[in-house]
Formats: structure tokens, sequence, C-alpha cells
């Protein structure tokens, strides 16, 4: 399972290339996982951190960059400001460079213009601009925070040299009927499936198909045969009880033809 967790986050396309938002995004190094055995990583841990220490060890893993601090955490006094995600040494040129890294899932409601504000999270309670601004305005000027400076200078690690880029990698869902979404200055490789309200979704068209709601571990996967599928009806009734909770599942479809498709069914 973590090593489709591994493939599924190199897979997945960054939200922006180069700079956008005054966000510089980080290049990823093209790895080759033929040889690489993921480690154990905490249990019970939100998605998020799941992904920070799957991204550590693939970083490990590859030859372009030294992993200098990961998750460090920044207190003044007894209480903990933050926390900066990754400071990285390019083996190259001995560079430093702070990362901080982002994993989305997000539906596009194109009711509304910009594309900066249509991304958020199933549920609508993780937006995207609202992320972008928290990075910008906190998490890459906690770097030169006082308390921050004072860390890394134990470690003898200069904030004056080190540069600053995102990691941010987003899997997006469009409304489903919809052939065509605008979302420039936003990386389209990231579209991945759709989203439909639970009415739609129990139409007759999708009656034919198979279904498997993933744990949240498995989001990130690519959809794939080795799991237990449901009949349309069958998936209803766990859907159903996932809309009186007002959580919208993440579902895989498998076709007649052994196509895969990843959807969300929304609450609201």
């Amino acid at each position: 399972m973590l090593l489709q967790q591994c493939i599924g986050f190199i897979n997945t396309p960054p939200l922006w290339v180069n700079e956008q938002f005054g966000l510089q995004q980080f290049k990823f190094p093209e790895l080759q996982l033929k040889h690489f055995q993921p480690e154990p990583i905490p249990e019970r841990i939100r998605l998020g951190h799941q992904m920070e220490y799957l991204c550590k060890q693939l970083l490990a893993y590859d030859t372009q960059y030294d992993v200098v601090l990961h998750n460090l955490p920044v207190r003044a006094g007894k209480q903990t400001i933050g926390e900066i995600d990754f400071i990285l040494r390019e083996q190259a040129t001995h560079a430093l460079v702070h990362v901080e890294l982002t994993y989305k899932f997000y539906i596009i409601d194109t009711n509304i213009t910009a594309p900066v504000h249509q991304l958020m999270g199933p549920n609508r309670r993780d937006m995207f601009f609202t992320k972008m601004e928290k990075i910008k305005k906190e998490q890459i000027p906690l770097l030169r925070s006082a308390p921050a400076v004072s860390a890394l200078e134990q470690m003898g690690l200069s904030t004056e040299q080190i540069d600053h880029q995102v990691c941010y990698k987003a899997q997006l869902f469009y409304p489903y009927g919809i052939n065509k979404v605008h979302i420039r200055p936003l990386n389209k490789d990231c579209l991945v499936g759709f989203w439909l309200k639970f009415e739609d979704f129990k139409r007759k068209e999708f009656s034919s198909y198979s279904y498997y709601i993933p744990f949240k571990s498995q989001w990130v996967v690519a959809p794939h045969e080795n799991v237990s599928w449901s009949s349309h009806f069958e998936i209803l009734m766990d859907i159903n009880l996932r809309m009186i909770q007002e959580r919208a599942p993440m579902v895989w479809m498998r076709k007649a033809n052994g196509l895969y498709e990843k959807l969300f069914v929304v609450w609201w």
C-alpha cells in the first residue's frame, strides 16, 4: 500500500508550473522506483502528514537533494507557532531550499468565475485560495521569524541563504456533464475525475457499473482491480450514510470495458 501511495504521489502533477501567485513551484525529481522499498510510517495520521513522510523518503532515495530537515516545529517559548516542512540541499550546487508541501483533492465549482476561487474540498470547507494565502502570509514568512532563525542557527543554517518554494500537488474533479473547464493558470493535467450530487448519482446511467469507496489513505492511488467491488444498489446505501453525516466520499467506478474513473459524490 505504501508503495502504491508513493507511485500515486509521484504521478500527481503540480497544481501549477514555474511561478504563479508569487509562489515558485518545486520541480520534484524524476524517480525510478524499481528498487525503492518504503519504510513504515506512523499510523493514524491525516493524509497530509502521510504524504510528508512519503515525500521525505522519496527525496532521500533520490540523488539530487539531501534532506537537511523535515517537519521542524518552531516554538516561541512553550507555544508552537508553526513548523517547517522541508529544507533541502541540492547536491550539485549545495544551495538550500525551503519547501512547503501541500497535497489536496479539490472539486471545481464552475458557478464561481475566478479559477483560484473555484477550487475547494469536496465538503466545501477547504478552499485553495485560503490555503495559498496562508502559505504566502504565514508559512513562508515563518522561516524569517526570530524563533525559526534561532532554531536554524543552532543547526548551522542561515536563513539568508535559503530560497523558498512550494511542492503543491493536487487532484482536481470537474462537474459531471461539463466537457471543458477553464482553470488557467492552473495545471489542467491535475484533472483526474468528476463530481456530482447524490441525487444525480442515483440515476439509471450509473446502475450498470461497479463501485468501491476507498479509504482516505487510498485516495492518492489510481483505481485498480484488487478491491471489493459493489453494485450500484449496494453502494447507494453506503453513500447515503455518508450523506447524512455530511461527508462527501471519493468513489472508484469500474466500467464493463475495464476502464476506471474517480469521482466524488457530494451531499450539499
